[in-house]
């Protein structure tokens, strides 16, 4: 699997996922019309740009295709905070991309931002979610009650996050021996 930056053509290939129902349940967005994944995609693409950046999205491929996506996205300069968040497409859950996603987010985060703070957040009921953060050594912190309205009501929110003392430690115990 290889990270790279979002671009417009991709498109097309994130529509596959954002128009389902079952890839967006938990989110307060979706299923999205094509105009509406056309517009997300214009807008991570322009992040790239913005000066200072604040979000660093990546789309997720086997080959040339695109299973997944995931973003970083820079919360606080002075706190030196931020969060991730990630997706992928149905037809591939289960195979670890997710927390491949993750893993390369925080390192992103860690090593090239000097971020000190990354959390991420997800509905309580979104149980495949809950295990990719823990897999990546988040420490679960809570839950916040009603952050988003979603299809069904409002939605609690899980919140994990990791330090990046725990990182580097987590990152030199998994080190392969010299």
């Amino acid at each position: 699997m290889t990270l790279g930056k979002i671009a417009l053509e991709d498109w097309a290939a994130i529509h596959s996922w954002a128009c389902l129902g079952e890839a967006c349940r938990y989110q307060p967005w979706g299923p999205n019309t094509e105009n509406e994944t056309r517009d997300f995609v214009e807008g991570a693409v322009k992040a790239w740009s913005d000066s200072p950046q604040r979000r660093f999205p990546y789309v997720a491929r086997f080959g040339r295709n695109v299973v997944g996506m995931g973003e970083l996205h820079v919360r606080s300069d002075i706190q030196r905070q931020g969060e991730i968040s990630y997706i992928v497409h149905p037809r591939v859950w289960g195979q670890g991309i997710g927390a491949e996603i993750g893993r390369r987010l925080l390192a992103y985060g860690f090593g090239e931002l000097g971020l000190h703070r990354i959390y991420a957040t997800c509905d309580p009921r979104n149980v495949g979610s809950s295990r990719v953060l823990a897999k990546l050594g988040m420490t679960h912190e809570g839950r916040l009650r009603h952050t988003q309205l979603i299809r069904d009501g409002w939605r609690d929110s899980l919140i994990f996050s990791i330090l990046e003392d725990e990182w580097r430690s987590a990152a030199q115990s998994t080190a392969p021996a010299e």
